[in-house]
């Protein structure tokens, strides 16, 4: 009883005391910090425009906000990955997080995917000390990695990937000794990779992949004893691949695909036991590989492909047991495949030996892979029974079509030596020729005789016959300007000779085209374009493409055509061609890189992710570079080509933008040689027929670049106005549009141009003036006389340096001089805007104080004595026609280099 007593008398006084510490206040300390870390929130959610169902107001943050983190009372990790902004929070978004620097034991911040437009706060680095995890992938952010992130000296993560960011990879961030995943991939960073990365030994993680970093790999990577984790790819490195990578023993994952490296693969790699993924493919990687580099048998993908590698294919890299992909195509591997039994029950392995110069006959060891490429090879005998093979064109196969011939492959096997299957005949034996006798050549050459004295006949009566045709349609027809549209070339015409296709991507079966597009399912139907239908498509490997459907009922040979110009041409600006599916009769295929943004029709504004269904436009640093971009293209397609090549279907939707809206100018059925002024490009223009001749609406030939540089200040007005569908037409409602743009671009007023920006855009006073020099790009290349539009090189040159152009061209002493380098594309551009009384009569609409200023303007211009245009000031009305007169000598520039 005694005990009892005891017991419950030490309950009690225990009871009392816990129940008097849940009753006491906490300390004055704790009440602070919560208060002041409350405020920082409050502040947080108002300067990024949160919304109050995720953080509502009235609210404990530690207990009821998303994504707040807390521990004793204090804020420890804030996640807004995906939030949604407010109406408000959307007009004006920045990457505004100062108050921030008020959560002192912050150690996790997570926005990815929540857009903070803008570069990163230089104070970031100096306000979270306590930071450990920072994670701002896919945020839309711009500008340069500051390097003041060196500072979070208690950083263990941090991610940067898939946004914009530019300029070099600053050394600080080598000052993160807890640094164990670093993400800078998918953004525009050059310069070289830091060697003091090398420091960072507790790195298990590195991707610096799809970037524009040059240079070297640094050597001290190889000190790196814990990373795992390493991506280079899609950069511009060089050189040789460094041996001290074979000392990170640690890693399983490597990938240093599509850059520049040359020489052999490091012998040193054997020490990689615990490698699973290697990727170097499209390098300038040479040599034979040895089988010790496989001695690793955990590796499960192994990519080297277009590569330079020669010799045999080693027996150990067909033995490894976990591997379920190999690529080795696109090399000069030579020999047979081994012959060794495997375990057959493989059903997910992956083999590429495409367009090698392997040989021999089919053995069991491709019994391991579901999926087998051999392509473009010289295989023979018979093809088993089996679905696992996806491509075997370009064999010497015997019980398959789309082979090489017998003759081909007899020769091969003959000059090596080995014996060859071909169909009966002794070994070494090959198929006799087709001969003639005597008599039937002598018939033939008299034949060619003939035929040739008759063409030229012919020729010269299509001569004569074509310069009365001229000379009655110039007498007739009143001089056009030059700016129709340009119509689709003709169908039927003959195809280039000599076109090579092994140069032009890989040769896809009808069964790949047909499986990658759902068999052309009307969910994958992009549009109908007027030379084919576009389909999306994703190939067996995962690789999504486009697939363009050659109507050959409207288009005979259209797709010989474009064959015939990717053969000629290759350029970064261009769309990049994959292959080509030409063994059905009824229709014929190209596939082309997908192009994940579209093209800039349907990229220009996009349904917003949150729940009004309003549109997001894109931003100003994202229109000029699109501008650029296709600038570049156009400019390769115009100065760089020889003949020039006019692309003739210059609009928005022919502007593809990749994953970064990097540029591909796509929509290629149309191009074609520029028709020139000089004797030889008349004598062809001449000879060529009436159907197949570009022709404006006055009847002027638009087969010029100056017919690409109009459509060109077309989609720069849409860049600037925002409204789509300026270069898709040429109707009267469109004419009448520019009619009202265009007298709000001018170069002595950047005010005017306020009244025609895209009101969606948010830009600053610098910004506008980069808006205010491209619009005046697009007005100087909408002059209505094609000899008198800027070279394509010229307004390249312009909007690279827009600020120079307008800061420049507007200032009051630039008004009465004559430009010192008259050749120069700032001359060629704008040098005549101090006498055209276009301006001055647009400008009324805006205001008297806008036209008063354009009248001083046109006196000042006039009493420098500038004779701009070979002297047209001296009539407004005359002046009134020539929207931007050039000086004489530009002009007899564009003339001497094609006439436009």
């Amino acid at each position: 009883m005694g005990c009892n007593f005891v017991v419950l008398l030490v309950l009690s006084l225990l009871f009392h005391s816990t129940f008097e510490q849940q009753q006491q206040p906490p300390p004055p300390a704790v009440v602070t910090r919560f208060r002041a870390e409350r405020a920082a929130l409050l502040q947080l959610r108002s300067s990024l425009g949160l919304r109050s169902q995720q953080w509502p107001i009235k609210s404990n943050p530690c207990s009821n906000w998303v994504g707040i983190s807390c521990q004793n009372g204090s804020v420890t990790g804030i996640n807004i990955s995906g939030f949604k902004r407010t109406r408000a929070g959307r007009r004006n978004p920045q990457f505004a997080v100062d108050s921030l620097a008020n959560l002192t034991n912050l150690a996790s911040f997570n926005a990815s995917r929540f857009k903070l437009p803008g570069s990163i706060p230089n104070g970031l680095g100096f306000q979270l000390q306590a930071l450990q995890v920072l994670d701002l992938r896919f945020c839309q952010i711009s500008g340069a990695i500051p390097s003041t992130l060196g500072n979070l000296s208690n950083l263990h993560e941090l991610y940067l990937s898939d946004n914009s960011l530019t300029g070099t990879i600053p050394s600080t961030l080598s000052q993160l000794s807890y640094l164990s995943v670093l993400d800078l991939s998918r953004n525009s960073l050059t310069g070289l990779i830091p060697s003091s990365f090398g420091s960072l030994f507790n790195l298990s993680s590195l991707d610096m992949s799809l970037n524009y970093l040059s240079g070297i790999i640094p050597e001290a990577f190889g000190n790196l004893p814990n990373l795992s984790y390493l991506n280079l790819s899609g950069n511009s490195l060089s050189s040789s691949i460094p041996t001290q990578l074979g000392n990170i023993t640690t890693l399983k994952f490597l990938d240093l695909s599509s850059n520049s490296f040359s020489g052999s693969l490091p012998f040193e790699f054997t020490r990689l036991e615990n490698l699973q993924t290697l990727s170097i493919g499209n390098n300038l990687l040479m040599g034979n590989l040895s089988g010790n580099l496989f001695s690793s048998s955990k590796l499960q993908s192994f990519s080297l492909n277009h590569n330079n590698f020669t010799g045999n294919l080693p027996v150990e890299l067909f033995s490894l047991p976990s591997l379920i992909f190999i690529d080795a195509s696109d090399n000069n591997f030579t020999g047979s495949l081994p012959n060794l039994d495997l375990n057959p029950n493989v059903t997910s392995a992956v083999l590429n030996l495409s367009h090698n110069t392997l040989y021999g006959e089919l053995t069991s060891v491709l019994t391991k892979f579901n999926s087998v490429d051999l392509s473009y090879n010289y295989f023979m005998g018979t093809v088993p029974d089996s679905e696992r093979f996806v491509a075997l064109n370009k064999n010497c196969l015997q019980n398959t079509t789309t082979q090489r011939t017998v003759r081909e492959c007899a020769t091969f096997y003959s000059i090596r030596g080995l014996p060859f299957d071909n169909f009966g005949l002794p070994n070494g034996t090959l198929p006799p020729p087709e001969t003639a006798n005597k008599s039937s050549k002598k018939w033939i050459i008299l034949a060619v005789v003939l035929g040739g004295i008759g063409v030229l006949i012919l020729l010269t009566i299509i001569m004569i016959l074509a310069v009365l045709c001229c000379r009655k349609r110039r007498a007739t027809s009143p001089r056009g300007t030059g700016v129709g549209p340009a119509p689709a070339a003709a169908a039927g015409s003959p195809p280039p000779p000599g076109v090579d296709f092994s140069s032009l991507g890989d040769s896809f079966t009808y069964q790949q085209i047909l499986a990658a597009t759902g068999d052309f399912s009307d969910e994958n139907l992009i549009k109908n374009g007027h030379s084919g239908d576009l389909f999306r498509g994703v190939l067996e490997g995962g690789i999504p493409i486009i697939v363009k459907r050659f109507d050959l009922r409207s288009t005979k040979d259209g797709y010989m055509m474009e064959l015939d110009l990717f053969s000629k041409i290759s350029h970064p600006r261009i769309v990049p061609l994959l292959g080509h599916c030409l063994e059905d009769e009824n229709g014929k295929f190209l596939v082309y890189k997908y192009m994940p943004n579209g093209d800039l029709s349907g990229a220009l504004y996009r349904k917003n992710e949150s729940d009004d269904d309003s549109l997001q436009s894109l931003d100003w640093i994202t229109r000029l570079k699109i501008a650029l971009g296709a600038a570049e293209g156009l400019s390769y397609l115009h100065h760089e080509c020889t003949p020039p090549l006019v692309h003739r279907d210059v609009q928005a939707s022919s502007i593809l933008l990749d994953d970064k809206y990097e540029v591909r100018l796509g929509s290629l059925s149309d191009v074609c040689s520029q028709e020139g002024e000089s004797h030889s490009n008349r004598f062809t223009r001449l000879l060529r027929l009436p159907q197949t001749s570009e022709q404006g609406a006055s009847g002027v030939a638009t087969a010029t670049c100056a017919y690409d540089v109009y459509c060109f200040g077309k989609v720069l007005l849409e860049l600037v106005t925002g409204k789509m569908g300026i270069s898709a037409t040429n109707d009267p409602t469109t004419k009448d549009l520019l009619d009202t743009i265009l007298p709000y671009i001018n170069i002595y007023d950047k005010e005017l141009v306020t009244n025609i920006v895209d009101p969606s855009l948010i830009i600053d006073e610098d910004l506008l003036e980069e808006v205010w020099a491209m619009a005046v790009v697009a007005r100087s290349c909408l002059n209505p006389k094609p000899a008198r539009r800027p070279l394509m090189r010229y307004i390249l040159k312009a909007l690279e340096n827009p600020l120079k152009v307008v800061r420049e061209e507007s200032g009051s002493s630039a008004r009465l001089r004559t430009p010192s380098s008259r050749g120069s594309w700032n001359a060629a551009l704008f040098s005549s805007w101090r006498n055209s009384s276009t301006d001055v009569a647009g400008m009324a609409a805006a205001g008297p104080s806008s036209l008063k200023q354009s009248a001083t303007t046109g006196s000042q211009g006039s009493g420098g004595g500038y004779n701009g245009g070979g002297g047209d000031h001296g009539s407004s009305k005359r002046q009134s026609k020539d929207v931007f007169p050039e000086p004489l000598d530009v002009q007899d520039e564009e003339r001497s280099n094609g006439g436009y």
